[in-house]
């Protein structure tokens, strides 16, 4: 079986933009890659808009945990795709380092979370081509 490779999305906290991304990552790029996510403070629950603003797209991240980078028990990801908070992503070992900035939308009006979560999505998507050459979309 071939090996894939191993793709973290991180953020300070893992409960919203990190966990979103984790699942549409699992959703586009099945046979791609490995989705994880993590992050290097994790906040202990998983941000209940994010649980149903992902619903909205029949995606259910509602048995999702926030975690530790070291909760993964893995020593090197080929890419550690950072969410924009301004965790410091080399602390992690990678063979490639990407921020793609997106803000945060804990707290926000429900158009601000689904635009963010569109962005997200879009992201996974784009990257999943250019690194990949496709997406399961």
């Amino acid at each position: 079986m071939k090996k894939l490779p191993k793709v973290l999305f991180l953020c300070i906290h893992n409960s919203c933009r990190s966990q979103m991304a984790e699942a549409f990552g699992k959703l586009h790029a099945c046979g791609f890659y490995e989705s994880y996510s993590a992050g290097s403070k994790p906040s202990g629950k998983v941000n209940i808009d994010a649980t149903t603003y992902m619903a909205e797209r029949s995606i259910d991240i509602s048995k999702a945990t926030s975690k530790s980078i070291k909760d993964l028990g893995i020593d090197i990801f080929d890419y550690v795709i950072g969410m924009g908070c301004g965790d410091i992503c080399p602390l992690v070992p990678a063979k490639e380092f990407i921020n793609w900035n997106i803000p945060d939308p804990t707290g926000t009006p429900p158009e601000f979370f689904r635009k963010v979560r569109d962005k997200i999505e879009h992201k996974i998507v784009e990257f999943t081509k250019a690194k990949f050459g496709g997406s399961n979309d």
